[in-house]
């Protein structure tokens, strides 16, 4: 690994760009679940389908009941930012990272101090109001919900949504076209903690990879392996501090 991470630790010191997209091997080092793969949440205790737009807008009172629950498995305890997290922040303070792109809703980034994140299934820390767009903090909702407000409502009197991407609902358009540029103008591309499986965040990589330099540290193979110039199969929660500490 010190080869790669000096090699890598290079690039970037000479890039004019560097992106990291993270995945869900960022986030479970928190404690967080992954949502897919044998021991995932969607194979192991919910349906996906219950949690389709499609079901929100017929069936809301229904869906904020098993939302209600799946925030509970999702997040059975307090979470905290991990060693990757801070990492990242960490080359982004040092002026070695331009942006976070992240395919998770938990807002650890944000939390552990990372300024320019692009999230790509939005945050579950927020809700937004159907009808006036208006943002706000779930936590409170949660509650609202628990104390068997169904469905919870916006003060303009408009349905409460989770602000993140449902199964049925299309990425948001301005985040997906800025990760797409940031992609493709990037000198350094590093995915991090994901299967690099899903679409459309899938598809940064290879964009990445025309014109950079791409950087893969995950556990498991992923389809861009073949075109990384370099594949860290180690805990990103030990490779990312490493990285951080061959950065001046």
């Amino acid at each position: 690994m010190d080869e790669d991470l000096d090699r890598l630790a290079s690039a970037i010191r000479e890039a004019g760009s560097t992106v990291a997209l993270t995945g869900a091997g960022v986030s479970t080092a928190s404690g967080i679940p992954d949502f897919r793969g044998e021991s995932g949440i969607w194979e192991t205790r919910f349906d996906p389908a219950d949690f389709r737009i499609e079901r929100f807008l017929s069936d809301p009172t229904g869906f904020w009941d098993d939302r209600l629950d799946l925030h509970e498995a999702m997040f059975p305890a307090e979470v905290a930012p991990n060693p990757a997290h801070d990492a990242l922040a960490a080359m982004e303070s040092a002026g070695h990272l331009d942006a976070v792109i992240t395919q998770n809703t938990d807002g650890l980034h944000q939390r552990a101090g990372s300024e320019r994140v692009l999230e790509l299934h939005g945050n579950a820390q927020r809700v937004v109001c159907m009808d006036c767009g208006r943002r706000s903090d779930a936590a409170p909702v949660r509650e609202r919900v628990r104390d068997g407000e169904l469905p919870p409502r916006c003060v303009c009197g408009g349905l409460l949504k989770p602000d993140v991407v449902l199964f049925g609902e299309s990425l948001p358009e301005v985040i997906l076209a800025d990760a797409r540029r940031r992609a493709n103008e990037s000198d350094v591309f590093l995915a991090v903690g994901s299967s690099l499986s899903v679409e459309p965040a899938a598809s940064l990589p290879s964009a990445a990879a025309r014109n950079g330099f791409l950087a893969i540290c995950n556990l498991d193979p992923t389809p861009h392996d073949g075109r990384a110039a370099i594949v860290l199969r180690e805990d990103v929660t030990e490779a990312l501090p490493a990285l951080v500490g061959r950065l001046p």
